[in-house]
């Protein structure tokens, strides 16, 4: 497995440090947590346009939002478990009720802290999220992919909800420069029998499956859905027409994420099999992120051998 030497919060914190260099208005707000976003040399080169508030999820947020209220374009990083949760009420209220242009950037998101178990899992955090009136959420698939969503932030006004993962992922676009758009879903493979829609780090897996199902004369068109508020509804309704059948792949609870949110469009607009592929609704063991992913069935053998399991295909 060819796998990138930095993580996705490095690729975010380069490029965002990049960027503040030349715009004195973006600022990194973190909670005692600059070694885990890797936030140093940011804090290091532009103490100016760095705050520190410590332990204080819910404080960094309400400064954020002062930030934001007074013309800057502040980016609050810290681990996706507390900012999903504890901080929840300032998020509703400070950001999404108020449309502030905070960019709250989640790291060592889903079960990225898998051997610490439920507490620093965060597997609802989409689902809280993406019910917030103005909210967008984005969980980029790999380094490439962020650098480009973390320019398009940049310039992007409105309270933003980002979450990636803490190990260093897998290449998905290889040598190729991604093309991110909000709301608006990459077509990896294409396919006519079936659609695999993929979001963040189980993105990756999703391809291998699809060219395992090739191999099995099973064409499936594969979809990095990296924005999932606003969805991509016109994939969604191109995949349903086209492909009959859709499987929704995710790191997060079965209920309220990328899954539910697929299946809420195709059971109003056009009836197909949709089948979800994350966490049962369950305190997950505890293990590395991969070892759990083999467990839940979201690596790419586990997807590939559900979607032989549950479809027929003529």
């Amino acid at each position: 497995m060819d796998v990138n030497k930095i993580p996705c919060r490095q690729a975010f914190t380069e490029k965002i440090l990049e960027l503040a260099k030349k715009d004195k208005d973006i600022i990194a707000v973190t909670s005692d947590a600059r070694g885990s976003v890797t936030l140093n040399k940011f804090a290091d080169e532009l103490p100016a346009q760095f705050v520190e508030v410590g332990i204080a999820e819910q404080n960094a947020i309400g400064i954020g939002a002062g930030l934001a209220l007074s013309g800057k374009k502040p980016f609050v990083c810290g681990p996706a478990c507390f900012y999903a949760a504890r901080s929840y009420e300032q998020v509703k209220v400070d950001l999404a009720y108020n449309k502030t242009n905070v960019k709250i950037i989640g790291v060592s998101g889903g079960v990225s802290y898998g051997a610490l178990g439920t507490t620093h899992h965060s597997l609802n955090d989409i689902a809280v999220m993406r019910t917030l009136p103005d909210m967008t959420v984005i969980l980029p698939c790999d380094v490439a992919l962020t650098q480009k969503m973390t320019e398009a932030l940049a310039e992007f006004k409105g309270p933003v909800y980002v979450r990636v993962g803490r190990a260093a992922v897998p290449d998905v676009y290889n040598d190729i420069q991604p093309t991110f758009i909000l709301g608006k879903a990459n077509t990896l493979l294409e396919g006519k029998d079936i659609t695999i829609i993929g979001t963040g780090e189980t993105v990756y897996h999703c391809l291998q499956a699809g060219k395992m199902l090739a191999e099995k004369g099973i064409k499936a068109r594969v979809l990095d859905m990296h924005t999932i508020k606003p969805l991509d509804y016109e994939a969604i309704e191109k995949a349903a027409k086209e492909t009959k059948r859709i499987v929704a792949v995710e790191e997060h609870h079965v209920k309220g994420g990328l899954g539910s949110a697929v299946a809420e469009w195709v059971v109003e607009n056009y009836p197909i099999p949709v089948k979800i592929i994350g966490f049962p609704d369950e305190n997950a063991i505890h293990g590395n992120s991969g070892e759990l992913f083999r467990y839940y069935g979201i690596d790419a053998e586990g997807i590939f051998k559900t979607i032989l399991k549950i479809f027929q295909f003529n």
